[in-house]
């Protein structure tokens, strides 16, 4: 399937409105509840979760502009890649990641707009493409967060234990 900037766009902000939606107005204690995943994965928050897709989504303006990856993210698998954004961004508070969520968004939008028209075309995709950013979002969005903030909303604890990963 070949894109074009215009769909990619449209379905970039709308993802992104759905995310903004969930957790503009989240206090405090709602960004730090623990998401269920397997024990043997990093114990991520709702704010983890945003951070995670924020990041990503920072990595296709990357792609856009013709950028290498940072060197500490050089050879990265998956799992260490995102046990890194983990560690940079655990300790942040929720203000902090809210707001780098909102500014990626800007940028990601000001690259789509910069970007050549052949980035979307040139090429037959996959129809999510370019899947950070929208179907990667939403795959947490509807997964992870929404699940962990509709049960056992009122307990104020986290939802499932979790060991620590012996990487941290």
């Amino acid at each position: 399937m070949r894109h074009n900037r215009d769909e990619v766009i449209q379905r970039t902000i709308r993802e992104f409105e759905s995310l903004d939606h969930l957790v503009a107005n989240l206090p405090d204690e709602e960004w730090e509840r623990l998401l269920i995943r397997p024990e043997d994965k990093d114990p991520w928050t709702v704010k983890d979760a945003v951070a995670h897709i924020t990041h990503w989504k920072a990595d296709v303006i990357r792609s856009i502009r013709g950028q290498r990856r940072p060197p500490d993210e050089r050879g990265l698998g998956e799992s260490e890649g995102n046990h890194l954004i983990y560690v940079r961004w655990h300790d942040r508070s929720p203000q902090e990641v809210l707001a780098w969520h909102r500014q990626v968004q800007k940028d990601v939008l000001a690259a789509l707009r910069e970007a050549p028209e052949k980035w979307f075309s040139g090429k037959e995709r996959r129809p999510e493409w370019p899947f950070d950013l929208d179907g990667h979002s939403t795959y947490h969005r509807v997964k992870d967060i929404e699940r962990a903030l509709t049960t056992n909303p009122s307990a104020g604890k986290p939802l499932q234990a979790h060991k620590k990963n012996p990487l941290v």
